[in-house]
């Protein structure tokens, strides 16, 4: 293993300048921990034995990670926890006043040091039982009194279809969210996403938790690097495509090999078992960490113009394959996310008219996770936000991969406003909507079937 995961000399000064000239970082190290030995007969106690086990686990998680930071020189922005679905863990101590949970995690969050804690979550997808259903409505309450809890919804997978019931509950969920957190323009809603197909071993916030196939704890890595992938691009600017796909691969490589290095040593440090590196190019507002500005490196006048779909799916797919050749444990959504609010080449696209939410939509076929961080007019109806949810998990369902919707009606503000969430979160343009009805849609309700792709083995 040490010949294995040997870092030469070279790699490590070209490791430098990307640190220093690129923006390259490790965005997280997230510890996943199992709760399934927490279910108490009450809720309290369950509550108790939550935050017990989070604290013991995760004590050294942030000092191990800056440790490893300060070692190696490379910036280890976010060290974060991740749990089993609450929704799973506390049923059994009946339905009521889920918020003490979310309370639990929140503590134990500040306890151990992290920013965010994931797994305040529900799997939907094929139905919903009385936790669930108890889990989901706690949701406005538990996010708007809670500074670092993030929660995730499952709404539907390629092999069971789309829980109808589940997304129409999901639209009122989200605007009750947003008005519970009005004061602070509806940030409640970006610790929520509505996902289809959503992955087990997802490292990134806010829809990291962890797996019922997980270990009993487990170290997953994310990282990053839009702007090493976009200097790299910009320094062969007249090359066909083949060659900018060679390009990317190789940059994904180097991005990639490096957070396994950082995952592993995580791992043997804190004796958790390492669990998968989520290559994703996950930009922030800071300028040159973007991934619209890649797009427009590629030739494009500016991210949305007609172009950006093919242009997305090349960055993706090089970025997955670059990836897979430098660790066997590529996991989590790995790929390009595309967050309207951290990203300041979407953010600028937006604010010009050449990005809207139909083509960000678009773009989702080929791209890691969905619509990310968008910012929508605070009166857009809660039948209108579901069926926002339904399109994007369709094309997850047809198309056998993630899709997300982390979607925030701003109370109060309308189409060119603007909201300032802060710190990695960014600032948004209030983008519009159809303002067509789909009420009478959502309301048939049930489940819309699985594809015939769901029969392939």
């Amino acid at each position: 293993m040490a010949n294995m995961y040997h870092v030469d000399t070279s790699e490590i000064l070209e490791t430098i300048r990307m640190v220093q000239m690129e923006n390259l970082d490790i965005r997280t190290i997230t510890m996943g921990i199992s709760l399934r030995d927490c279910c108490r007969s009450d809720i309290k106690a369950t509550a108790a034995a939550i935050y017990d086990k989070v604290t013991r686990l995760g004590q050294d998680l942030v000092p191990t990670g800056e440790m490893i930071a300060q070692q190696y020189g490379i910036p280890i922005i976010n060290k974060r926890i991740s749990v089993t679905p609450i929704a799973m863990v506390a049923e059994s101590s009946g339905v009521d006043d889920y918020a003490l949970i979310a309370h639990a995690l929140d503590k134990a969050a500040m306890e151990v040091g992290i920013n965010f804690i994931g797994g305040y979550s529900a799997l939907v997808h094929k139905g919903m039982t009385p936790g669930d259903r108890a889990l989901i409505e706690s949701l406005p309450q538990a996010l708007s009194q809670t500074e670092r809890v993030c929660a995730s919804v499952n709404i539907a997978t390629t092999k069971a279809g789309i829980n109808m019931d589940a997304v129409a509950l999901m639209g009122h969920i989200v605007k009750a969210a947003a008005a519970a957190s009005a004061e602070q323009d509806g940030l409640a809603c970006a610790k929520l996403v509505v996902f289809c197909n959503v992955p087990e071993d997802n490292p990134f916030m806010a829809g990291a938790f962890h797996g019922v196939g997980e270990p009993e704890c487990v170290i997953n890595v994310g990282v990053s690097g839009p702007g090493v992938v976009l200097n790299a691009i910009r320094k062969k600017p007249n090359c066909d495509f083949g060659e900018l796909a060679s390009i990317i691969k190789q940059t994904a490589f180097k991005i990639t090999r490096m957070g396994e290095l950082v995952g592993r040593a995580a791992s043997e440090r804190l004796g958790v078992p390492f669990g998968i590196v989520d290559l994703s190019l996950a930009p922030t507002p800071a300028i040159g960490d973007s991934v619209a500005d890649i797009l427009e490196a590629m030739g494009l006048e500016r991210c949305g113009t007609h172009g950006t779909t093919a242009a997305l799916a090349m960055l993706n797919d090089a970025v997955k394959k670059g990836g897979a050749m430098a660790s066997s444990y590529v996991g989590g959504l790995s790929g390009a996310f595309i967050p309207v609010s951290e990203d300041a080449g979407m953010i600028a696209a937006v604010e010009v008219g050449a990005l809207s939410l139909d083509k960000l939509e678009a773009m989702t076929c080929v791209c890691s996770v969905g619509l990310d961080m968008i910012a929508v007019p605070g009166d857009t109806p809660a039948e209108t936000i579901a069926a926002i949810i339904a399109d994007e998990a369709a094309i997850g369902m047809i198309n056998r991969k993630t899709t997300a919707v982390r979607i925030i009606p701003v109370p109060g503000k309308q189409v060119g406003d603007h909201v300032e969430f802060g710190g990695l979160l960014g600032h948004a343009p209030v983008m519009s909507v159809h303002n067509f009805s789909s009420s009478a849609f959502i309301a048939r309700g049930g489940r819309i079937p699985a594809p015939l792709q769901a029969l392939n083995n």
